[in-house]
């Protein structure tokens, strides 16, 4: 069970083309957001929808791959961890947020 500590799947659309940086070593990060929703009947018998935010990063052949495969729409399943951020803006603010690194990615 070690295996599955910080794994999350998600499937979903592609919020946006991703942003596609060249490292050094021509190493490749891709960062993009994706849309998962969930719907529901609310009180008044009326179909409703949830939609959720993430933000996802990829590095090395997983980046590439998103380059050449996700578009903004694109519905995709992911597979990958959780990593926490925590930074001070410039008002010097305490920030948070929450990355979906992604290990594998299968486009529909």
């Amino acid at each position: 069970m070690t295996t599955m500590n910080n794994f999350v799947q998600l499937i979903g659309r592609a919020g946006n083309d991703p942003e596609i940086k060249t490292l050094e070593n021509d190493r490749k990060m891709a960062r993009f957001r994706m849309a998962t929703s969930t719907y529901y009947t609310n009180q008044k018998g009326e179909r409703a929808e949830d939609t959720q935010w993430h933000q996802l990063v990829a590095w090395g052949k997983t980046a590439e791959l998103v380059e050449k495969l996700v578009k903004k729409g694109k519905e995709m399943a992911v597979s990958g961890k959780l990593n926490n951020n925590s930074w001070e803006d410039a008002e010097g603010n305490k920030r948070y947020s929450v990355d979906v690194v992604v290990n594998e990615i299968m486009v529909f």
